[in-house]
């Protein structure tokens, strides 16, 4: 294994500067502070401060008097320092040659009527400081923002030290092409672009590149990203502990660059450490430190690389682990820069060992998952309910998804009925018992029906005889309503969902209809709930008999005829009977003869039955009866002198007895009064006897 150290890494001047001023400081017998940390690499700044210079922020800075402050590399805005010398402070200034030239420049430049734009990180401490030294300048961050800025006569545009000179360039061009003159003065610090251009160099040379530095470095950041244009495999470490020695086996020549806030020692530190090992003496220590992993297990890593589409994680094996975007959890999916930060450990679900790159395949979504799984199987064994939600179905049955996992409700575990439409239950929330679990298999199977069992017996506790409730209707039948009461299903009889003749559920009911109903009858042993719901509304004869007498007439439909009479409705659900011998004063065979049903006719009430609740109706009453035929004389009877015949009485079984005449002579005037009036027959009767 081939190391190779790039020609310009390490301290440049201006840090270099500041550390010497820092150690200079140490040896003052005041109280000792650095604004801010001294330089980006923390190793530094906490040996510093072990040994007295304490690291202090801008207001507590402000309660200091009397003491020694050091200004970092950075710099600071200049009523800042002016209030620090105020308070009787000691100020030894570390502010880089490099910006103490750009602060001149664009003050300068401004006083000549230049519009200063300066190029860079709006919140880094050096633009922050470089802004208080002009009235009016403009921080640029993006192509994007200097696209807006528009029609300007004259532009002096700088760049903060730190940046890539591709970078500034690209924007400085923006600038021209929307201004008429425009002086682009190229900022960027010499120390900054040798190191880029040696990380350039020896990036495309290496198989891997280690770039060493703080991670809050902006230009270590810059070199990793210098790095990562020109060579695939770039790590990103501050110190030799984060050094992953099992990754580097593969790779025959390793390039190692160090930003300019990085000490010596810590470069040499690495160096040295990676010196140590032969090949041999290498691969042992890497196996060593290798973990073993294996697929569809959740294990940690740490994040060392956050990209739009991907997430790179050291697991600590031969290869890194790749989180593609499609793999990770829908709130990382929306922005995964602001989801994961390089440093942070998270958990991940090995998928697989090689992802076709070499690289381990990982998955934060899928560890969200194992979890619920977890549990799932958790609450299995403990025979415990889960809550579900419905979001799907098909002809077999619902999809559920319970704690993030789809799980499947078969038709036969919907309800303790057939349930025919599925799709009404969508978007429904249940307690479910899991009847099956496979995780392999990604199998889980629940039953709402198993649940309203168990429940039945408190169910049935709430439901007495007489009692009046509030129903869905579940499903409907010819011969009546199923309505759902409490979770139990109840039998609404078609005969009992009105007064009134109902010839199907459907004319009166629709499936899901709220409605109010009367339990008639509980058979908990059979499981039977009888409901009815016209014994909540009026009944029409008790109306009809409120507002109606004897003697009345009402129109009314003709809705059945039958040999004796014709029946005729004259209220809702209230018959009445017109009797053949009421239907004309004519002898009338059949009231088919007469009457067609749908008829609509006038009728008279002539009687009300009460207790069976008939009514006796007329049509012939509302017309006027004929007038009788005058009857011929007639003949005279017998003279007193003709003997009579004297009929002898016979008790054979072939001659009339007095029993026998008696009996054709009531069906004889039977019949005669039903083929005219009472009145009439009355009268030939007693014409007859005269």
């Amino acid at each position: 294994m081939e190391i190779i150290i790039a020609d310009n890494s390490g301290f440049c001047f201006g840090v270099k500067r500041s550390v010497d001023l820092a150690e200079k400081a140490l040896k003052s017998k005041k109280n000792k502070y650095t604004l801010g940390p001294l330089i980006h690499n923390p190793q530094l700044v906490a040996d510093f401060e072990k040994k007295g210079l304490k690291v202090i922020d801008h207001e507590e800075a402000l309660k200091i008097k009397d003491s020694l402050i050091v200004i970092r590399a950075h710099g600071e805005y200049k009523s800042f320092k002016d209030k620090l010398i105020a308070n009787g402070n000691e100020l030894y200034d570390a502010t880089c040659p490099v910006l103490n030239s750009i602060y001149k420049k664009i003050s300068d430049k401004e006083k000549e009527g230049y519009q200063v734009i300066i190029v860079g990180d709006k919140k880094h401490p050096e633009i922050i400081a470089m802004e208080s030294f002009i009235n009016n300048g403009i921080v640029v961050s993006d192509e994007t923002e200097a696209k807006n800025i528009k029609n300007y006569e004259k532009l002096y545009v700088v760049s903060q030290t730190t940046n890539r000179f591709e970078f500034f360039v690209n924007i400085a061009n923006k600038l021209e092409e929307n201004n008429d003159s425009v002086v682009i003065e190229n900022t960027i610090c010499n120390a900054t672009k040798l190191r880029q251009e040696s990380a350039k160099k020896l990036a495309d040379y290496v198989d891997c590149m280690i770039v060493v530095g703080g991670f809050n470095s902006s230009n270590t950041n810059k070199l990793y990203q210098v790095a990562s244009l020109y060579c695939k495999n770039v790590l990103r470490i501050e110190t030799v502990k984060d050094l992953p020695l099992q990754k580097l086996s593969k790779f025959k020549k390793l390039g190692i660059i160090a930003g300019a806030s990085t000490p010596d020692s810590i470069i040499k530190e690495v160096v040295s450490s990676m010196d140590e090992f032969t090949k041999e003496e290498f691969m042992n220590s890497l196996e060593d430190s290798l973990k073993k992993i294996y697929p569809k297990e959740v294990i940690t890593g740490t994040v060392i690389n956050v990209k739009d589409d991907e997430v790179f994680v050291d697991i600590q094996y031969r290869a890194d682990g790749i989180v593609k975007l499609d793999e990770m959890t829908e709130e990382e999916q929306k922005d995964p820069k602001n989801s994961f930060e390089v440093g942070d450990d998270i958990d991940v679900f090995v998928i697989k060992l090689d992802d076709g790159e070499g690289n381990v395949s990982l998955s934060t979504r899928r560890v969200e998952g194992m979890k619920a799984w977890k549990e799932l199987a958790e609450k299995f064994e403990n025979d415990e309910l889960v809550h579900g939600k419905v979001v799907g179905f098909n002809k077999g049955g619902l999809t559920v998804e319970v704690n993030g996992v789809n799980g499947f409700v078969p038709a036969s575990q919907i309800a303790t009925y057939f349930v025919k439409n599925l799709k009404k239950f969508v978007g429904e929330e249940w307690d479910l018992k899991i009847i099956s679990i496979d995780e392999r298999k990604n199998r889980l199977v629940l039953s709402r029906k198993d649940v309203l069992e168990a429940e039945l017996d408190d169910l049935w506790e709430d439901l007495e005889e007489g009692q009046v409730v509030t129903g869905k209707v579940a499903r409907l039948t010819d011969f009546g309503a199923f309505v759902e009461v409490n979770g139990l299903d109840g039998l609404l009889h078609v005969s009992d969902i009105a007064w009134t003749r109902v010839e199907h559920p459907s004319d009166v009911l629709n499936v899901d209809d709220e409605i109010e109903v009367k339990i008639l009858k509980l058979n908990k042993e059979k499981n039977r709930i009888s409901l009815g719901r016209k014994q909540l509304l009026d009944k029409p004869f008790e109306s009809f008999v409120n507002s109606h007498k004897v003697g009345d007439v009402v129109e009314g439909k003709v809705v059945n005829l039958l040999d004796f009479g014709a029946f005729v409705e004259v209220a809702d659900g209230v018959e009445g009977l017109v009797h053949v011998s009421e239907i004309s004063w004519d002898h009338v065979e059949k009231p088919s003869d007469e009457l067609t049903v749908g008829d609509t006719i006038e009728v008279k009430i002539i009687s009300i039955d009460t207790e069976d609740e008939k009514v006796g109706l007329s049509i012939k009453a509302l017309k006027e009866a004929p007038e009788r035929p005058e009857r011929k004389p007639r003949r005279q009877s017998r003279t007193n002198d003709r003997p009579r015949r004297k009929v002898e009485k016979d008790n054979s079984s072939s001659s009339f007895g007095d029993d026998d005449l008696n009996n054709n002579l009531g069906d004889m005037l039977a019949q005669a009064l039903s083929a005219q009036g009472s009145e009439d027959l009355l009268g030939s009767i007693e014409e007859d006897a005269e």
